[in-house]
């Protein structure tokens, strides 16, 4: 079965990308470069889901919706 998860890359000020799975508490990773970023939180992710199943706990499946906002100050 494949999954999809929404990925939240942030750059590093020393260089790099932080990135986050938000569906997956705690499932995070990083990279020198964006690509690098990529594949890192695609392993972490297969091993995210993998914990979970042995662990039996259940997976839930939450829609996330990601939109750019605008503020003034």
């Amino acid at each position: 079965k494949v999954f999809q998860y929404t990925a939240v890359f942030e750059p590093e000020e020393k260089g790099g990308y932080s990135v986050i799975i938000p569906a997956l508490p705690g499932c995070i990773s990083e990279g020198d470069s964006f690509e690098e970023a990529l594949k890192n939180i695609k392993e972490a992710t297969e091993l995210y889901l993998e914990d979970l199943k042995e662990q039996e706990i259940p997976r839930e499946e939450k829609p996330i919706i990601v939109s750019p906002i605008q503020v003034s100050l």
